[in-house]
């Protein structure tokens, strides 16, 4: 990833690295500006399942953001849970 990222702007390349432990997870698909109802859901899940939030969600863009039309765009919604 480093080498194809060589000269793009720092901006365009982050790399987390995260220790979440315990997480439930979710696929949205759509515009991410629709994301709240599969949040909720994905909360309800986890209220449901006895667990507690922890901690903020994250989120995996599949495709990149960007490179797909928002109706097409699927986003992983990941919730650390203990």
């Amino acid at each position: 990833a480093r080498a194809r990222a060589a000269g793009k702007a720092p901006a365009e390349v982050r790399l987390d690295v995260l220790a979440e432990g315990r997480a439930m997870q979710v696929l949205h698909r759509g515009p991410y500006a629709e994301e709240g109802p599969t949040i909720a859901a994905l909360h309800a899940a986890i209220e449901q399942a006895g667990l507690e939030l922890r901690g903020a969600h994250h989120e995996i863009y599949l495709p990149a953001p960007r490179r797909g039309a928002p109706g097409r765009m699927r986003t992983i919604l990941r919730q650390p849970v203990a």
